[in-house]
């Protein structure tokens, strides 16, 4: 099957990619010249596991083409996936300006059926916007092409976006005829052959299902960081906590660990754009607000901790572990290492940094206003205390004999309830983590 995918950042790149890699031939579209040039030449744009290798080979292989021009591959195509950003407006609502724009191009220029997918996380109600643009562009064409619109919302979790697209959960899909469905039908069955879970439903029950799950997830991180931040009140443990209420099959273990928050492009964006929505709607998503204020307060906690144990961090030196929100990725979009990292320098700190993917990420948006390290020990030299902001896996088993001989003070800040109390304790640090008096 003939696609296009207009959007080469992390949901269009990925999902082309794979697209390519199950037989497809397909065009992925993008206004930025330079990236596209980027990428004809195999350089990525984002960092995904296997995501290189992968566009590397559909493009040897012919299956895989990039363009800055949707128009001339429409007449080739069946189904034009939309994968466009949707960046939050100021007041929280999703900005539907280069989903629209798509719609628009897309209207202007089809010739024959074509169906133009929305994959990017857009506001219920949007198919609608999208289909009245189409049909306005072909009125002043003055013809009277068929088309669809479709929802198809992704559930890709960065760093394993790969193995989620190539094998998933469920793949939803909101469509409002029968010969839509059966095309993506079509689409998707390589994806699914041993067990086709594609669901299909209305159009605005997708676009829903998206904003819903991603709250949901949210929901259970902000829930369980309260937990913490009471178990160290009453001197519980809130990883005991968690296995207790994990092994519940009603509640499960998924998104259930501590920590100083979430952040990324999906979870952050997603929650404030659901309770905007309800505000459209007449509907206060009090529990939902709720979600957003305690991720808020949790990313500051462990700063908070840093000052409960070294006072003034003025003209000292911190180390910071981890950058990106989370490891197998250099996303640092609403990463909490950000708001730590601010709290530092505005208090006099002279902050060390050492992240294994997201360095690059780090110097466009801070610039020197850090110091940039090679490794985890070298980002310690001197350092009066070290914060752990991202688990990646390089970190899990440091030499604490190095670290404590080049360090110049002794607290630790797990942010990631990665480290042993017992251990550290017993080699002369000052240990604090999340839930844990």
């Amino acid at each position: 099957m003939n696609i296009a995918v207009v959007g080469t950042g992390y949901v269009g790149l990925v999902s082309g990619t794979c697209f390519a890699e199950m037989g497809s031939k397909v065009t992925c579209v993008d206004v930025n010249a330079d990236k596209i040039e980027k990428l004809k030449r195999g350089e990525m744009p984002i960092y995904e596991p296997e995501l290189e290798e992968l566009v590397k080979r559909n493009v040897a292989y012919g299956r895989l083409n990039f363009t800055t021009d949707l128009t001339e591959v429409l007449d080739d195509v069946e189904v034009v996936f939309s994968a466009v950003g949707t960046p939050p407006d100021e007041d929280g609502s999703a900005d539907l300006q280069y989903v629209l724009a798509v719609a628009r191009q897309f209207g202007q220029a089809i010739k024959k059926y074509t169906i133009l997918v929305t994959k990017s996380t857009v506001p219920v109600g949007t198919a609608k916007k999208v289909k009245a643009v189409i049909q306005e562009e072909l009125q002043k064409r003055g013809v009277d092409i068929p088309f669809d619109v479709a929802s198809n919302p992704e559930f890709l979790k960065e760093g394993a976006a790969i193995k989620d697209f190539m094998s998933p959960d469920r793949v939803v899909v909101g469509t409002e005829s029968k010969q839509a469905e059966e095309v993506l039908a079509k689409l998707y069955q390589p994806f699914l052959i041993q067990n086709f879970r594609v669901i299909f439903m209305d159009i605005p029950s997708a676009e829903m299902t998206k904003y819903a799950a991603n709250a949901m997830l949210a929901t259970r991180i902000s829930f369980m960081n309260e937990i913490a931040n009471l178990c160290e009140r009453v001197g519980a443990n809130v990883d005991s906590v968690r296995r207790g209420i994990g092994t519940d099959t009603r509640i499960g273990a998924k998104f259930l660990y501590a920590g100083c928050g979430y952040g990324g492009s999906c979870f952050p964006k997603d929650v404030k754009a659901l309770v905007h929505t309800g505000s459209d709607y007449g509907y206060q998503m009090k529990l939902v607000e709720a979600v957003e204020a305690v991720n808020e307060k949790q990313k500051t906690v462990v700063y908070d901790k840093l000052l409960n144990i070294v006072g003034s961090v003025k003209g000292k030196t911190i180390a910071v572990l981890g950058l990106s929100f989370k490891p197998e990725t250099d996303d640092m979009r609403e990463a909490p290492s950000l708001v730590v990292i601010e709290n530092l320098l505005k208090d006099g700190s002279k902050v060390r940094v050492f992240d294994p993917i997201a360095m690059t990420e780090c110097k466009r948006r801070l610039g020197d206003k850090v110091t940039y390290c090679t490794d985890m020990y070298d980002a310690a030299v001197d350092a009066e205390a070290l914060l752990l902001m991202t688990e990646w896996r390089q970190f899990r088993m440091p030499s604490w004999g190095v670290l404590k001989k080049v360090m110049k003070g002794n607290a630790v800040i797990d942010g990631r309830n990665i480290y042993n109390r017992s251990e550290l304790e017993s080699l002369g640090f000052v240990y604090s983590r999340i839930g844990e008096r």
